[in-house]
């Protein structure tokens, strides 16, 4: 619109002046070597205009030859550039639809086009890997190298490459060397960061965590949380090592994380050993009130040295009374009475959870009342039964492994901050070994403080493993408290599968060496130091069936009928070494 009113503003401009110039007639006369010519002016100024039009027509007609070629190469490279571009466009989509066909065609159609454009070499690489042919990815990324625009990409694409072929130490340089060509990409310090809390590098991957802090790549908060787990990593180290700087990195880490649980327990021992209760109890209790956690109470009931099991009660109480909802507080008080051996008020404790909250850790400090108070072996082994089938007790877990202590990194995964403090979340098929092993010390124990016979011990086991399989205990006793009547029918030996004669032998075994110690106070205390523990990922061999005929048992031992089964592990798989290309079989390399 805008060039047509210009257009228009034009001619009537034109025409104005060729309509003034006829209104005011004139001659001009040109006098010149001997030529005379006489015109209008009006005449002249026309021809002046074709001669001006004229020239500049001449001009164009020559500037166009002049280029020509040029403009013709350039017509055919925005054409070939178009094909290029039209490829690499259908290329990526055909790579992100796993065509791996059209990937290939595309990027030969790409590389005929344009063979040093940057995106060109990431297509090429990225069909190739889709392909299978990491050879020639490695090598297409390789070449990105030496290039200051496509050295980050090479990078990133031989980082990935070294991580699928399980190269940690290439992709860890790698990812340092993304990290200094550019500080301030996310993906290089993540990289490096996870690649060093897997090799427990806590120095690299603190320095790593402050730098991805500085560069805006973490925020305040989470860079805090892991520094903090980091932290009380290394003051676990120290503390195993005994090095002055424990107590230090646990401060830090509980001032940046009050409710982690092992930076409190390392501070409050480290506290409480050099004499310093006020300080201990003050750490301890910050933590207590945001996650309780047995450990703290262990802890804090230590903290004073030298203080009788009285003492310790009257200490734990105070702590419980921070937070009294919690079911940690119940039990750190009754622990202690037990220690204290003030029975009733353990049992005052314990008695609220009794009913809907009763978990395997209630349960058994029952049957420690039980056989400290009674010492009535039958209410020791019935709190024992009702524990088998009692809730579980929260444990550290990460990524469905559970653990008897924390630790920094998951050992399935290696994440930072993995383990949490929760209820594992399992069948009951699941967790019948490792409920089974643990009742059966703590049976065994209390059993042999008791001054049990080994038949009864036996008996106990064997009561225990049939409550667990919902077969009546007296149908059990019987087995072994009355010998069998030849007049009567053999009776069906009882077969319980999910515990092997070895694990009852082994626990029989335990029994023996365990003996009632006394420490320096006149309080009775259990001590067991089993000789061999039942592992759940040992393999067992598995027992003959036996006859149907049974003979008597002879006096003082008893024999427990089990169905033959499989072993828990059959062993490590087979696997073949993975073959690749002539080019790929050479080890991995970083890119100096």
């Amino acid at each position: 619109m805008l060039r047509l009113v210009v257009y228009l503003l034009a001619v009537v401009v034109v025409a104005s002046g060729l309509g003034w110039l006829a209104d005011r007639p004139g001659t001009l006369q040109v006098t010149w070597q001997g030529y005379d010519i006489e015109t209008t002016v009006f005449r002249a100024v026309v021809i002046l205009a074709i001669v001006m039009a004229s020239a500049v027509f001449l001009w164009s007609i020559a500037r166009t030859l002049w280029h020509s070629p040029a403009i013709i190469g350039e017509r055919i490279l925005n054409r070939r550039k178009k094909r290029g571009l039209d490829a690499l466009s259908s290329g990526m989509i055909a790579i992100g639809a796993g065509d791996k066909i059209l990937a290939n065609r595309y990027a030969l159609l790409a590389r005929n086009a344009l063979p040093h454009e940057p995106m060109t070499q990431l297509l090429r690489a990225q069909a190739a890997q889709l392909s299978g042919d990491r050879a020639t990815a490695r090598r297409i990324y390789e070449a990105m190298l030496s290039s200051p625009e496509t050295e980050q990409l090479g990078l990133r694409g031989l980082y990935l490459e070294a991580e699928r072929e399980g190269s940690a130490e290439a992709a860890r340089q790698l990812a340092g060397r993304a990290l200094k060509t550019n500080p301030k990409l996310g993906w290089s310090a993540d990289a490096l960061f996870d690649m060093q809390c897997q090799q427990k590098d806590w120095a690299g991957a603190l320095e790593t965590l402050d730098h991805a802090k500085r560069t805006g790549n973490v925020e305040k908060a989470v860079a805090d949380r892991k520094r903090a787990v980091l932290l009380t990593a290394k003051a676990i180290e120290a503390e195993e090592n005994g090095t002055d700087q424990a107590l230090t990195f646990a401060l830090e880490a509980h001032a940046l994380a009050p409710d982690l649980v092992p930076a409190a327990a390392v501070a409050g021992r480290i506290y409480a050993s050099r004499g310093n209760t006020a300080k201990a109890a003050k750490v301890l209790q910050k933590t207590w009130v945001k996650s309780p956690h047995p450990d703290l109470a262990t802890a804090y009931a230590h903290a004073r040295i030298g203080d009788s099991t009285r003492d310790r009660l009257d200490r734990v109480r105070q702590l419980a009374a921070l937070n009294p909802h919690s079911i940690e507080s119940t039990i750190a008080i009754a622990t202690t009475a037990i220690e204290a051996r003030m029975f009733d008020e353990a049992r005052y404790a314990l008695e609220p959870l009794l009913a809907n909250r009763l978990t395997q850790r209630v349960a058994t400090l029952m049957a420690r009342i039980e056989a400290g108070e009674s010492g009535d072996k039958g209410r020791v082994r019935e709190w024992l039964a009702r524990a088998v089938t009692a809730s579980r007790d929260p444990v550290w877990m990460a990524d469905g492994v559970v653990s008897d202590h924390w630790e920094a990194i998951s050992p399935v995964t290696g994440k930072l901050d993995a383990y949490q403090w929760r209820v594992p979340v399992e069948s009951r098929d699941e967790a019948r070994t490792e409920i089974v092993t643990s009742r059966l010390e703590e049976l065994l124990a209390i059993d042999a403080a008791t001054g049990s016979t080994a038949n009864q011990r036996a008996e106990a086991e064997l009561t225990l493993t049939a409550a667990m399989e919902h077969v009546p205990a007296s149908t059990v006793s019987s087995t072994l408290s009355e010998p069998p009547n030849p007049a009567q029918a053999e009776p069906e030996p009882i077969r319980l599968q999910p515990v092997t004669e070895r694990a009852i032998r082994g626990r029989a075994d335990e029994a023996a060496q365990i003996k009632p110690v006394r420490n320096g106070s006149d309080e009775a205390t259990i001590t067991a130091t089993p000789q061999s523990r039942l592992t759940a990922n040992k393999p067992t061999s598995p027992v003959q069936p036996t006859s149907h005929s049974q003979k008597e048992p002879k006096s003082g031992d008893a024999k427990l009928f089990v169905a033959p089964r499989a072993p828990d592990d059959p062993g490590p798989d087979t696997s073949e070494d993975e073959t690749t290309a002539s080019y790929s079989k050479r080890p991995f390399r970083a890119i100096k």
